[in-house]
């Protein structure tokens, strides 16, 4: 879930097209922390949101300086300030199991709410909490609310445990996004809902999701113009977060779309850290969140192994738009309920197996790696499982890699290294042996 600044390294001068999609996202994150920063000064309320099935379009109807707390963590990660964060956190109290995006963020409040970019963080003026499948969401704003004393509001997403959306499901996301979510959000921000603002919005999203999705798929290309995990999180960056909806998003993924196609008719690979992968020797699919304090020597094990991640699920926890949502003007309530409940960590196991195996197929993928979570319940429960029906239904070779979000206490280079290579070997032996069976 995530918007990340690119590492200064990432940009190749050469490239105008690829710093100018770069560039501009560099501009938008900027920007937006500091509109959060100066948003009460200059008369705006201030909301707090998360990123799987965040109502974005829904709160620039009402003006809202738009705050995410797990994007505030991983982006302290990145910047190497989040281990202190978590140790104050736990002197505080909180114990070494709880999420480390929470404990990141409630040691940024005790050092004086001070966010990534050096400007200070302002107090929210309203809590909403879409919940879509993980509970530590709800427990964060139980704290961050006895913390600030601010207005809370909760819509209820139901799981998707038989695997599909009912009508009965949407209607009651519905209601509740008329008799509690928009009556709540009109009188803390003091502004009317307008429905015609948010189709516009919608609009907007649209045309980014489009984009987004070609980009995604470009993956299918060999040699895959993109990683579409490590470097999936910055294509994913302003369209999960405080820009879907907005004029800037759109013309992020039209720049970027157009990048990528470039990058695609002249045959290039993804662009990496320290330049272009020009021999793309593994196909991967990845399961779960990349580790943030790491991110750049995390990647680094994969690229100079010449593997490149075709897909990957965590690129999807802010909405699986490459399976055909898009969010639809013409039904805005509709579409909103649609989105959360079709965000990742609201499928079902059955469902998120079925997108793995689709993966692993459509992306001619050699097989699937899982980066098991510490501290993430939602996404580390039942990964396991999920491993070995997928080498069942596929025949394909999966590993299990294990760091964490945002501690860097649990980032083992040297074991996850070793867990690679052997990985890698695996590929390879499973690849000699099918080409002798031919």
């Amino acid at each position: 879930m995530a918007t990340i600044q690119m590492p200064q390294s990432q940009k190749k001068p050469q490239n105008v097209q690829k710093e100018d999609a770069m560039l501009l996202q560099k501009e938008m994150i900027n920007r937006n922390y500091h509109e959060l920063a100066t948003a009460h000064e200059n008369g705006r309320k201030v909301s707090a949101t998360f990123v799987p099935g965040n109502l974005n379009e829904l709160l620039m109807c009402f003006d809202f300086a738009r705050s995410l707390p797990e994007t505030n963590a991983l982006q302290n990660g990145m910047r190497k300030k989040s281990g202190k964060m978590i140790m104050d956190a736990e002197r505080d109290g909180h114990s070494e199991d709880v999420c480390t995006y929470v404990k990141a963020d409630l040691g940024m409040m005790l050092q004086g709410e001070v966010g990534p970019t050096g400007e200070k963080l302002p107090r929210p003026d309203v809590l909403l909490l879409s919940y879509t499948g993980c509970f530590t969401f709800m427990k964060w704003f139980e704290l961050v609310r006895q913390k600030y004393d601010c207005e809370t509001v909760m819509l209820h997403v139901p799981y998707q445990g038989d695997g599909h959306i009912s009508p009965n499901m949407r209607d009651y996301v519905v209601k509740q996004l008329k008799e509690k979510v928009i009556p709540t959000l009109e009188r803390v921000s003091g502004v009317k809902f307008d429905i015609d603002r948010l189709r516009e919005y919608m609009k907007e999203s649209t045309k980014a999701e489009e984009d987004l999705v070609a980009v995604l798929h470009s993956a299918k290309n060999r040699p895959s113009p993109i990683d579409g995990y490590f470097g999936g999180v910055y294509y994913i960056g302003p369209i999960f977060t405080a820009f879907r909806g907005a004029p800037e998003a759109t013309e992020y993924y039209r720049v970027l779309r157009a990048e990528i196609e470039e990058r695609v008719r002249e045959k290039k690979g993804p662009v990496t850290p320290e330049g272009e992968l020009e021999d793309e020797k593994y196909r991967l699919v990845v399961e779960g969140p990349p580790n943030w304090t790491h991110f750049r020597d995390f990647w680094k094990m994969f690229y100079e192994e010449g593997a490149v991640v075709v897909a990957s699920t965590y690129s999807k926890v802010g909405g699986v738009y490459d399976f055909g949502f898009r969010h639809d003007p013409d039904h805005p309530l509709e579409s909103l309920a649609e989105y959360c409940l079709g965000c990742y960590t609201n499928l079902n196991f059955p469902q998120r197996i079925d997108m793995i195996c689709k993966y692993l197929d459509e992306y001619q993928a050699d097989g699937l790696l899982i980066n098991s979570i510490k501290s993430c319940n939602s996404f580390s429960a039942g990964q396991l499982l999920m491993l070995r029906e997928v080498e069942k239904r596929t025949g394909k070779p999966a590993a299990f890699i294990e760091s964490d979000l945002v501690d860097p206490r649990y980032f083992s280079a040297a074991n996850i290294k070793n867990r690679l290579e052997s990985y890698f070997q695996m590929i390879k032996q499973k690849r000699a042996a099918s080409a002798k069976a031919h």
